[in-house]
């Protein structure tokens, strides 16, 4: 064989572009996601209230697996079969801020195993929706998902405001040295992003939350301890966690799988019209859900969060059209490399919850108003406004009022008033099948 037909463009999908160029790409692509990555397992294991050790196993689990999922939709199972498990297109993975309120409503009544069980029903899920993509498309418009990420962003703010002020139990909750780092880092990152250029601004929160870190260490809010104490080497633990399926947090993940399924037909599509200058077919459609299904499900075995696809990466690909897949493989390996060692992941559990809140609620900033460009592409005529309305209002209102629900039984608790998702989906789609379409806007 030739060797040099192995060589390939950055600006190619297929081939092996040169390590000199393909690494500092990687590298940007780590730089962008990894933040992302690994907050939603601080997260989680605040809210399920989980020792040191398992934190830093949850965060492990979510680069790990980040990984992995990214290298199944980089390099599909079975592509030559036309029935394959991932796209073969140049997306990154990560663990999703869109299943936070329902998994902190989970962790609450179950723990870490039961939003691992219902992980497993909403993989299921998802390849079903990956089999009947087509059919079940039209169900989910922009109108649709817009309303869904926009109530997510909503619903997210209490708990930045909550790490702003240093996390809910803690014995300096409200202090103004909490708030003082958070507001500084929120300034940090808020000036990176629209006054600095290239990969200030592409690193933003990742600099915002160094900056933020050394600064509330002057305050003693730092301890290196649990870092000591992690081991060197660590692979996942199957099973670590364990599994348990509680129907009520399997119907509030499981929509939300199918929900997240159909939204990212959005991010592969931008991928490919931003980076290939094409739509993407109906196989890297379905191959793509497919893997999604089956990578959280595997995933949750491991004891890793429901992962998504990365739009901030989408945007990367987007606006360099660096499409090469050797090369987001590279980041994806970095990824890996980054997950299997302890002392790394022990060391993000120090960060403080101050500085976690300030660099975060710029990013459920943007997931809010990222869900309301996506409505804002369809007609806002008066049907529209009341179903994006009618939805949030329910929604945000239910769930901001749960004790409302107290004379149900407890599982409708669960499933309508713990987290917006829910309500606010059901309420979009009923009322974008029934109400009668405009033919103009009133």
């Amino acid at each position: 064989m030739n060797t040099t037909s192995k060589e390939g463009s950055l600006f190619e999908l297929d081939g092996v572009p040169k390590l000199s160029q393909a690494f500092p790409l990687a590298l940007q692509h780590v730089v962008a996601m990894i933040v992302g990555c690994v907050t939603p397992a601080i997260i989680i294991s605040g809210a399920a209230g989980l020792e040191t050790a398992d934190r830093v196993l949850l965060i492990q689990a979510s680069l790990v697996v980040s990984a992995l999922a990214t290298l199944l939709q980089l390099f599909p199972i079975g592509k030559k079969t036309g029935f394959h498990l991932g796209a073969g297109l140049p997306v990154i993975i990560g663990v999703s801020f869109a299943y936070v309120p329902s998994m902190q409503a989970i962790a609450d009544q179950g723990g870490i195993p039961a939003i691992l069980g219902a992980q497993i029903v909403g993989g299921v899920c998802a390849i079903l929706v990956g089999l009947t993509i087509k059919k079940i498309r039209k169900f989910f418009p922009p109108l649709i998902a817009g309303t869904v990420v926009f109530t997510i962003g909503l619903s997210l703010y209490p708990t930045a405001i909550n790490y702003m002020a240093g996390g809910t139990g803690s014995a300096t909750y409200g202090s103004w040295q909490n708030w003082l780092v958070a507001i500084f880092t929120l300034v940090v990152v808020t000036g990176l992003n629209h006054f600095a250029k290239g990969f200030l601004k592409l690193a933003s929160i990742l600099i915002g939350m160094i900056i933020g870190y050394i600064f509330s260490s002057f305050f003693g809010m730092v301890s290196f301890s649990n870092v000591a104490q992690a081991g060197v080497f660590q692979l996942p633990q199957v099973l670590h966690f364990g599994i348990t399926f509680e129907p009520s947090a399997c119907i509030a993940l499981g929509l939300l799988f199918v929900i997240n399924s159909v939204q990212a037909i959005g991010d592969f599509s931008a991928t490919t019209s931003g980076g290939l200058d094409r739509e993407p077919t109906t196989n890297e459609l379905q191959g793509a859900i497919l893997g999604y299904g089956v990578s959280n499900m595997v995933g949750a075995c491991l004891g890793c969060l429901p992962t998504a696809t990365y739009s901030q990466n989408v945007g990367i690909v987007a606006t360099t059209k660096v499409v090469n897949r050797v090369t987001l493989g590279l980041a994806a390996v970095i990824i890996f490399i980054a997950g299997v060692f302890p002392k790394f992941s022990a060391l993000l559990t120090t960060i403080p919850y101050a500085v976690l809140g300030g660099a975060t609620v710029s990013v459920f900033a943007s997931i809010a108003m990222t869900g309301m460009k996506l409505v804002m592409t369809e007609d806002m005529n008066y049907r529209n406004t009341s179903i994006v309305g009618l939805a949030a209002a329910l929604g945000m209102g239910v769930s901001q009022a749960s004790a409302s629900l107290s004379a149900f039984p407890a599982w409708v608790t669960t499933i309508f008033g713990k987290s917006p998702v829910v309500i606010a989906t059901l309420v979009a789609i009923i009322l974008n099948v029934t109400l009668p379409r405009d033919k103009k806007a009133n």
